[in-house]
């Protein structure tokens, strides 16, 4: 019995810091747009409390994946006493300002909370989610949202669902060092989303991620040529949004060797509910 969930990717279609908190957080407006492509993730229950993880990259298999910290706080949560196997099908690049390592966390929630027939609501999943990270939330609650806070305070939106080409150049980003770092803007006037959707998208991580890592700078530089760009999250993946696959796919073609590339289409609710509505689990 196994139960495959997929978990998605997101962009932030603009990112801007409005202030340090005192905890050393942020506060910040962003434009979540989740995309169908993403991670797959396989989960196969056990009767004891184990939880064991198998991925395609070794190195994410410790215990120090949020996906096996996932299920510990789960399980502390409500007490549960059982367990599960779960295989990674990691498909997403590390370090891109995607979400990757959050979604998979959320879907892991969402999983196991159906499988052990726990019974948790969205809310309080999206709770627990938080303590495992900002962006957790939003793929628990799995649409597409305008965020305040540190991202956990969502408002959903309907997007046109517009196709993206995700492009990750060869170098990894520390969160962490980003929003630490002296020379983050972090002055961003507080807006209205109706301001916000009127008013030219920008990521407030960008210019300080292209004078850290030029890599970045340089790929913005090779996708503009081809459609307005800007970096995710972040970074290290920026983006650029086309009228249609045809077009994305020409820019994909020659994409430079380093890089690595894929094709999203920009979806209002992500693909996991309905996938989870779809299982026996869910009963």
């Amino acid at each position: 019995m196994t139960l495959s969930l997929p978990a998605v990717a997101k962009l932030n279609l603009f990112l801007h810091i409005t202030g340090r908190r005192d905890d050393g957080y942020h506060n910040l407006q962003t434009l979540f747009q989740l995309l169908d492509v993403g991670d797959e993730l396989h989960f196969s229950p056990r009767p004891d409390n184990q939880l064991n993880l198998q991925c395609n990259d070794l190195s994410l298999q410790g215990p120090d994946n949020l996906i096996i910290k996932a299920g510990r706080l789960l399980q502390q949560h409500t007490g549960c006493m059982l367990g599960c196997d779960i295989v990674l099908d990691k498909k997403l690049p590390m370090g891109g300002g995607l979400g990757g390592g959050s979604s998979d966390a959320a879907t892991t929630l969402l999983a196991l909370n159906a499988l052990w027939q726990l019974k948790l609501s969205t809310e309080q999943l999206a709770a627990l989610g938080l303590q495992l990270g900002a962006d957790v939330p939003l793929f628990v609650r799995g649409f597409s949202a305008f965020a305040e806070g540190v991202g956990e305070k969502l408002v959903p939106v309907q997007l046109p669902e517009k196709t993206y080409l995700v492009v990750t150049p060869p170098c990894h980003i520390s969160t962490a060092e980003i929003f630490q770092h002296p020379d983050l803007i972090r002055n961003s006037p507080s807006l209205s989303l109706d301001t916000l959707f009127n008013s030219p998208w920008r990521n407030d991580c960008q210019p300080l991620v292209e004078q850290l890592q030029p890599i970045v700078a340089i790929t913005l530089q090779w996708l503009v040529e081809y459609a307005p760009c800007r970096m995710t999250g972040t970074g290290a993946s920026v983006f650029a949004e086309f009228p249609d696959a045809a077009s994305a796919q020409h820019a994909l073609a020659h994409l430079p060797a380093s890089c690595r590339g894929f094709i999203a289409k920009g979806v209002n609710q992500s693909p996991v509910m309905a996938a989870l509505a779809d299982t026996e689990f869910n009963a």
